[in-house]
């Protein structure tokens, strides 16, 4: 969904040709698998962040082309939101130069955005959902001017013919009404990127699924939205409600989410690509000239268009992508589970955990999925988000404890092994897993220092709700710059 789409109507045409190109690039793929035709030898990591855009009052601002052009850097681009931004991080060997080459480079992107975003007025927050941002700022005026944003809403809208719905029972209870999609672009995520090789694409993915819960319950930044405290990563359901194309009548027969956790683990990456044709209607129809069968009989490397378009309008929290590069193609997990921020450092260390332990459970004699139910690694996830760090998760041969629990005894020592196995030795690892470690020591991360901070401002600051959610917005930009990880910020 990266690419610019034109602003168009699609006719009956248009989605018959698609559907046929979309089932004549699987083929196309189905070989390219069986022949190894693929990049995996020096495999590379990757990682985008979503922020958002306050005003110097800490209140949305609409003002993402500004920004963009201030910026002027071809790693920066739009989206969903006109009070969003997203930054691309060039890939790299997770071992080569150490994180804190990595954590140089990241901060230097993010600090030179920052400045020219600062010269018009505007300031860049890395968080999971923008704890000022009230529905009124949600409306179709503060949609992305990209013609792809635009069209993407007309097409959910028309195969929902209703009003969106967004019902959150948390904390505090949320219910109402959208007319777009803009609520989606309240959610601002952190994408891990893994390349990996065909023959171990399954088991890194399956991987990727099991731990889905862990990861959100950890890193949980988003208890707020529309001015309630929700979940902890309210995140997540908002972002499965705010893009659902089904009606209710829909739902009770069965019909899959586009927001998708999936439904089983797999065999080949294959299995996700076929499934999202065989279960997914088109949302946007779009056919390149490329006859991808063709591209392949004469050695060339086929785009595969229609199929990757057609991935981008599937919203699995771990999506598989396919992507060429200098004419060689390769594979990706994106793992899409996490919020933004709260700080880099929390996002690096949030990475080093993921990739780490991924790594390790691949390598197991047997592996956790084989040992663990589909629906249990689904129930984790929306357990972690509703619970966060103080969720109580499954995990084959531990049963239901709680998540610091799992982590401390079992899970971060599976993570130090597998970023040794990749790579990292000791002197890097331990500053990263340290980071988690105290998170789960201290029970505290972004969500938490949130919810406290705003309960302290209303109880002893003389503020109601909105003006403690715009006090603490200005205090967690000012703790983000300085880079101290969440678990050690004071509640004042």
């Amino acid at each position: 969904m990266g690419r610019d789409v034109p602003a168009l109507d699609f006719t009956r045409e248009d989605r018959r040709r698609f559907r046929n190109k979309t089932h004549s690039c699987l083929d196309v793929f189905a070989r390219m698998l069986r022949e190894s035709r693929f990049d995996f030898e020096r495999p590379q990591v990757g990682l985008e962040i979503e922020l958002n855009l306050v005003d110097g009052a800490a209140e949305p601002a609409m003002r993402g082309p500004d920004v963009l052009a201030a910026i002027a850097d071809p790693s920066w681009s739009t989206e969903l939101g006109r009070f969003n931004l997203e930054i691309n991080i060039e890939p790299r060997r997770l071992a080569a130069g150490g994180p804190d080459s990595w954590e140089r480079e990241i901060r230097g992107a993010l600090n030179h955005a920052e400045e020219k975003a600062a010269a018009i007025g505007a300031h860049l927050v890395m968080i999971g959902i923008l704890p000022t941002l009230e529905l009124k700022d949600t409306g179709p005026e503060s949609l992305s001017e990209n013609p792809r944003y635009h069209l993407l809403n007309e097409q959910i809208f028309a195969a929902r013919g209703e009003d969106l719905l967004i019902s959150v029972d948390g904390v505090e209870r949320l219910r109402t009404y959208a007319g777009t999609i803009t609520p989606e672009a309240a959610c601002t995520s952190t994408q891990f990127h893994l390349q990996v090789a065909p023959d171990e694409f399954a088991g890194c993915w399956n991987a990727a699924q099991a731990v889905a819960g862990v990861q959100v319950a950890l890193a949980a930044n988003s208890p707020f939205l529309f001015g309630k405290e929700l979940w902890r990563e309210t995140r997540v359901p908002l972002f499965e409600q705010a893009t659902d194309t089904r009606p209710d009548e829909i739902k009770v027969q069965g019909v899959r989410p586009r927001v998708w956790f999936g439904e089983r683990w797999i065999t080949s990456v294959f299995d996700l690509f076929e499934e999202n044709a065989r279960y997914f209607p088109a949302l946007l129809p779009l056919c390149d000239d490329e006859d991808p069968e063709e591209t392949l009989a004469r050695g060339g490397t086929p785009a595969l268009s229609e199929l990757t378009l057609h991935n981008g309008t599937v919203y699995r929290w771990n999506r598989p992508v396919y992507d060429v590069v200098d004419g060689v193609p390769h594979l990706r997990v994106e793992n899409r589970v996490l919020p933004a921020g709260p700080t880099v450092a929390d996002v690096l260390s949030n990475g080093a955990f993921y990739y780490g332990l991924v790594r390790a459970l691949v390598d197991e004699d047997r592996p956790v999925w084989s040992r663990m139910s589909f629906a249990a690694a689904e129930e984790n996830l929306h357990t972690a988000a509703r619970h966060g760090i103080d969720a109580q998760l499954y995990w084959p041969g531990a049963g239901e404890v709680p998540v610091t629990e799992l982590v401390l005894r079992r899970l971060l020592p599976l993570a130090d092994r597998g970023l040794e196995r990749m790579g990292l030795d000791a002197a890097r690892r331990e500053p990263l897993l340290g980071v988690i470690e105290q998170r789960c020591v201290t029970g505290r991360n972004g969500a938490v220092w949130q919810a406290e901070t705003v309960r302290h401002l209303q109880e002893h600051g003389h503020a109601d709700r909105h003006e403690a959610l715009r006090r603490m917005t200005e205090q967690y930009v000012e703790y983000m710059h300085l880079n101290a990880p969440a678990h050690t910020w004071p509640v004042d």
